[in-house]
């Protein structure tokens, strides 16, 4: 057993009991972030009177929230027992640069609890918990239920709108003319891509009822005129003739036999010489800390998908035609894999 005996190190018990309150932690920001409390205190610090009477809650109660918040560094408590924004609350505000208010929100759903909740069914089984809770898989649940779905797409754009300027700076697209974006919701990953490099023409392929609610962020964009809409299923099969097929936060959501009928039907559609995106959060062989091995559970409870090491991307674009031709790190916790043909 490997002993940890540095100086200014938290005892074991400390940093256990640390974690096993982490669930009320992050059900206080919850908590926080659906009563908008970062967006009031980003007017000027209130006491949590003030906060109670403009959020219509118990003051003591939401004292005791912010007080342990406060004690983490989301948010800080004055000598005049007012809360002030920290740099962590800052993003907690709707609209703030890198916010991540909409996964905050997500992450406090009744739906992801409930899942979390069935951690030991998956664990047992290797099936879905959220699955054996709603009966039916998330993309069915998110479909049925459109106030989640919505809560869902927010957050995922959120995490998207962080990172994009990472991508497109990391990748070099200067060989390529006709780009397809996989699944690739409204196009706000394509939209970046496309400003970085207007000799690209691009192809947004999706679900339909995805498709329809695309113009407006392409107009915005300013790169609807660039941008061919096209819908369909990729297990199906994806639009031909592209030099470079992208999929961002695609392939984690499924299992390898699923993940490689999407990735053969990407490779009987390219081009001889096209290449294959696939963007990622890429999970340490160590046991160093990264949010990839986090979000590989929340893949394990919610989807049935995974986030996968270096050599299982490796082995996966090898069983669909593909070998890993270089994985390129960002200024992010995303990689862009790129496989070419075999």
């Amino acid at each position: 057993m490997t002993q940890h005996n540095q100086p200014n190190v938290p005892p074991p018990d400390a940093i256990l009991m640390q974690m096993l309150f982490g669930a009320l932690m992050q059900r206080s920001i919850g908590v926080a972030v659906k009563l908008g409390i970062a967006d009031l205190l980003a007017e000027k610090p209130h006491t949590a009177d003030e906060l109670a009477a403009k959020t219509e809650t118990h003051a003591p109660s939401l004292y005791r929230v912010l007080r342990t918040l406060a004690s983490a560094g989301v948010f800080a408590k004055t000598d005049d027992q007012k809360f002030e924004l920290t740099p962590i609350a800052a993003l907690l505000r709707e609209g703030a640069p890198n916010s991540m208010r909409d996964f905050a929100m997500m992450m406090d759903e009744d739906w992801i609890w409930q899942a979390w909740g069935a951690l030991m069914h998956s664990v047992k089984t290797g099936e879905v918990a959220h699955e054996k809770v709603q009966g039916i898989s998330s993309f069915e649940f998110f479909a049925q239920n459109k106030e989640a779905g919505r809560v869902f797409n927010r957050a995922m754009t959120n995490l998207s709108l962080s990172v994009i300027p990472a991508i497109v700076e990391a990748y070099d697209f200067s060989g390529v003319g006709k780009l397809v974006d996989i699944a690739g919701g409204h196009g706000l990953l394509l939209g970046g891509m496309l400003k970085a490099n207007p000799q690209v023409q691009g192809v947004l392929f999706d679900l339909p009822f995805v498709i329809e609610g695309a113009n407006a962020l392409l107009e915005k964009e300013g790169v609807r005129d660039r941008v061919e809409l096209i819908s369909g299923d990729f297990f199906q099969s994806v639009p031909i003739g592209a030099d470079a097929y992208m999929m961002k936060h695609i392939i984690h959501d499924w299992d390898d036999e699923h993940s490689i009928k999407i990735l053969q039907n990407i490779h009987s559609a390219m081009n001889e010489k096209g290449k294959v995106l696939i963007i990622e959060m890429v999970v340490p062989e160590g046991d160093e800390p990264s949010p990839s091995k986090a979000l590989d559970l929340l893949m394990l409870v919610m989807e049935g998908g995974k986030e996968r090491t270096k050599d299982e991307y490796q082995r996966l674009l090898e069983a669909s035609g593909f070998r890993l031709s270089r994985m390129v790190p960002t200024k992010s916790p995303y990689s862009v894999i790129e496989g070419e043909r075999a």
